[in-house]
């Protein structure tokens, strides 16, 4: 028997393990069995090369748990190591790793998460155990080997009688962690960091029930047995070809990782590379509305088979984190803080590949099947207009399958939207107004009035489309896109021809005297000469106050405290109109009052406006009209 010292100048490495080093313990579980993973990964190259000759056999990693003697047994079946090998890998490398590691990181170790690139991932052990044994047989044809360490840098290491191949791990459970011996706890465990490792994972075993022989009798009672429970898919979809797969398997792989979402993804994006990096993995758009507030996190980064983390900031473009599915690149620097991943020139380099096959993605489905895509176009719409917003290169891709619907429901690209548009909503200035409704609902009237002139009113309601659309703008300097309800029709697209006024300039002033007297100081009053039998008086938003103020409340905008100000609103009051004319003519002071209340109040009622008090008064006063 050897007993001996580990060479580490940091004595307190173990209480450093497990206070510092690993800020979430339960990952021991992960390491040690992505330990076994690899070490029988290894054995089948080199069983494939020629250097091992054995049999490979049908190899797995076995978890056992011991709750009355509060041990965790990890099994694996790969190349073992010899005496000497256990002196280096584990007395040696480890640990130097492990000072690397803390001379490095010591300012960021929480945030690094994933420490197996220092050779750390077998002394995550510590974490959870007061002793820690390993019990090793290598491929070749040397003598087993017994390592045994407390957490001190006291370690033995003997012989040992064990005559089949690989390596087992005995944790002995310390009383702080003794949750881990609750089988509940490491199914859970498996089941969240080794899903889809690339090794069959044995945990206890399950009954089966055998099929019925076709001759049985009616009496025949179905046969179980006990078969091993593994308890992960060796072979998930993302692993796979895309000719390999279905659209059901595509289908079935998303039920896999989400068990509890009942609704179907809208469609899928399998991602496939090997030059200049490796990432392979599955994109789902799931239905996502207009909410903005949509869970994240929702994409799994798997490196090797191995699960990681569902925080995929830096890695995956920020718009695309609203959709579901896996990742899964060993190129991606899992040992650096968030900032650093952002930084590294790799990670941006797979953000941008995984932008353009996205692009792409889209494209190919708007080309094959348009009217599914405009189908589905609800549902997705926010993640696209986010995105075009937040990546350049996106927005570049995006001109050629991005949509705008109308009021009825029929949609167009950007360009198809100019060319139908050219003709009847060019401004006399040669300027392109494009029309938009942010609610049929609440701004039916002034949708109708556009209709009535032959004019497209675009639908477009997402929480960030005041954004989006000064971006086009910016990019147009020819178009525009004004809210229908931001001023009377005649206003919002100006042709040459003007209508009369049927009242004189002096007349106008007098009528603007006496309705400011009844106004509210919240509506800036403005006399147009309109069709006679246009509406007397029109509410309307300035367009450029309220996007200012649209944006300021979503974020940005350029206007600090935008979004605290108050609402302000014109009222266009029809000089042609009847009810102008009487105002006008009114010498009952009373009277005068009340046609200018109930015309407004009416104003505000087709702008959703009229509420409380006010509606309270405007009905009992409509009543009283109507006795």
């Amino acid at each position: 028997m050897t007993t001996g010292k580990i060479n580490v100048s940091v004595e307190n490495i173990f209480p450093l393990i497990k206070k510092f080093l690993y800020s979430d313990h339960e990952i021991f579980l992960r390491e040690l069995v992505s330990n076994g993973t690899d070490a029988t990964l290894k054995l089948k190259h080199l069983i494939s090369i020629g250097e091992a000759k054995v049999e490979y056999g049908n190899p797995v990693i076995e978890i056992k748990v011991d709750k009355e003697g509060k041990k965790i047994h990890i099994i694996d079946q790969g190349l073992g190591m010899t005496a000497d090998e256990v002196e280096k890998y584990i007395n040696q490398v480890a640990f130097s790793g492990a000072e690397e590691f803390l001379d490095k990181y010591k300012d960021s170790a929480k945030d690094s998460g994933i420490i197996g690139h220092f050779g750390l991932g077998f002394y995550s052990a510590f974490m959870v155990a007061e002793k820690v044994e390993i019990l090793t047989k290598s491929y070749k044809d040397e003598p087993a080997a017994h390592w045994t360490c407390d957490g001190s840098p006291e370690f033995t290491l003997e012989p040992a009688d064990k005559t089949s191949r690989g390596t087992e791990i005995i944790l002995h459970i310390a009383e702080d962690s003794l949750e881990f011996l609750e089988n509940s706890k490491i199914a859970g465990l498996l089941n969240k960091y080794n899903k889809f490792m690339p090794i069959p994972i044995k945990f206890g075993t399950k009954t089966e029930t055998l099929p019925k022989p076709e001759d049985a009798p009616e009496d025949y009672i179905n046969e179980t047995v006990e078969i091993d429970n593994i308890i992960n898919n060796p072979n998930p979809a993302w692993t796979k070809q895309p000719s390999e797969l279905s659209e059901e398997d595509y289908k079935n792989f998303y039920r896999e990782l989400y068990p509890m979402q009942f609704e179907e993804p809208l469609f899928n994006i399998h991602l496939n590379v090997d030059y200049p990096f490796n990432l392979t993995g599955i994109l789902y758009f799931p239905k996502l509305g207009s909410d903005m507030q949509i869970q994240k996190d929702k994409i799994q980064l798997y490196q090797n088979q191995v699960y990681v983390t569902d925080n995929v900031e830096g890695i995956v473009p920020e718009f695309l984190t609203m959709l579901k599915g896996v990742i899964d690149s060993p190129d991606i620097p899992l040992n650096v803080s968030r900032s650093g991943l952002q930084a590294d020139g790799a990670v941006k380099k797979i953000s941008n590949y995984i932008t353009r096959k996205v692009a792409d993605k889209l494209k190919a489905l708007f080309n094959e099947n348009r009217a599914d895509f405009e189908a589905k176009w609800n549902d997705i719409k926010i993640v696209l207009e986010y995105g075009m917003l937040s990546e350049d290169k996106f927005y570049e891709k995006a001109g050629a399958f991005v949509l705008y619907p109308t009021v009825d429901d029929t949609y167009f690209t950007l360009e198809e939207l100019k060319e139908k548009l050219k003709e009847n909503q060019t401004d006399k200035d040669g300027k392109l107004v494009v029309l938009y409704a942010g609610n049929k609902d609440a701004q039916h009237s002034y949708i109708e009035t556009a209709k009535e002139k032959g004019y497209e009113v675009l639908l477009l309601d997402s929480p960030i489309i005041s954004h989006l659309i000064q971006k086009i703008e910016g990019d147009n300097k020819d178009l525009t896109f004004v809210r229908v309800d931001s001023d009377h029709i005649d206003n919002l697209i100006k042709k040459d021809e003007n209508t009369i006024s049927k009242l004189s300039d002096e007349e106008k002033e007098t009528l603007k005297t006496s309705l400011e007297a009844y106004i509210p100081k919240a509506y800036s009053v403005q006399l147009e000469a309109m069709d006679s039998q246009a509406a007397p008086f029109i509410i309307t938003q300035p367009e450029f106050m309220r996007r200012m103020k649209e944006m300021s409340q979503s974020g940005g905008g350029g206007m600090f405290g935008m979004g605290n100000m108050p609402e302000m609103y014109n009222l266009v009051v029809n000089t042609n109109s009847d009810l102008a004319t009487n105002i006008l003519n009114t010498e009952d002071k009373t009277h005068q009052e009340h046609l200018v209340k109930q015309a407004l109040d009416l104003a505000k009622l087709s702008q959703n406006l009229l509420k409380g008090e006010d509606l309270t008064a405007f009905v009992k006063r409509s009543f009283e009209m109507i006795k």
